[in-house]
């Protein structure tokens, strides 16, 4: 079966339809790898994006003092500067000052990997637009609800994080969707720093083999279905946390 398919690709590549990918070994696994890391970017950066705007929404909604002020300046500072130049900052600027290990071999080694650098940065860059949309989630759910639970002797803190939040979330779905795609799409700007991400082992490969507008077309389907798997997952999550009536003029 695999062989048919490289034999059928093949001949496609003697046709003028060029995807190395499909039958040569080193193309494919290079093209895997960049996959892989390109997935495993979007994974952890989006985790780590929703943490971040969670938990910033939560200090902005709790508190007006120095942590409320810190994190309005992160906010401002990430949401209005470039991302590419946020990466470059952390991989160029604080990346230089952050002690060298050694490698196995003796050679000079950064303690932390372009990976992680990126991954830092997305997630940052991401957070920082995901703690608005929770901050406008939180303001959608209507003041009745922290009554209520103030009401039957919950605390601030308690009424926030065991009412107001949970639904704060129900409304934050569509506007999430929207920021994870965002981040989805952003990945490629890890090729800046030297992360082997698919756009990055794309590049090499159309070098390499001089097939460059298959390979951009490769890129735009995959990318597609990305997104699209992004959107899906959040539909998907969003049915599954819907309350009956919840949102639909029900007193709110």
């Amino acid at each position: 079966m695999i062989t048919n398919i490289q034999t059928f690709f093949q001949d496609l590549a003697s046709s003028g339809i060029n995807l190395t990918i499909f039958y040569d070994a080193f193309d494919f696994d290079r093209f895997v790898t960049g996959l892989g890391n390109t997935l495993l970017l979007i994974l952890i950066s989006a985790l780590l994006s929703i943490v971040i705007g969670a938990g910033c929404a939560a200090i902005l909604t709790l508190s007006n003092g120095f942590a409320a002020a810190i994190v309005r300046g992160y906010i401002a500072l990430f949401r209005n500067t470039p991302l590419i130049v946020q990466m470059y900052f952390f991989y160029f600027a604080i990346g230089s000052i952050m002690p060298v290990g050694r490698n196995e071999l003796g050679l000079p080694q950064p303690l932390i990997s372009s990976f992680s650098w990126a991954v830092l940065s997305l997630s940052l860059y991401s957070g920082a637009f995901n703690t608005e949309t929770f901050r406008a989630g939180i303001g959608a759910v209507h003041n009745s609800y922290e009554e209520a639970a103030l009401a039957l002797g919950y605390g601030k803190r308690q009424a926030f994080f065991s009412v107001t939040a949970p639904l704060a979330l129900r409304f934050s779905f569509a506007s999430l969707a929207n920021n994870l795609v965002d981040l989805t799409k952003a990945t490629t700007v890890a090729y800046a720093v030297g992360v082997a991400e698919l756009l990055y082992v794309s590049n090499q490969i159309w070098s390499d083999s001089l097939n460059t507008i298959e390979m951009m077309n490769v890129m735009l389907v995959i990318y597609l279905v990305l997104t699209g798997a992004v959107v899906f997952i959040i539909n998907r999550v969003e049915a599954a946390m819907r309350l009956p009536g919840f949102g639909l003029g029900d007193g709110q």
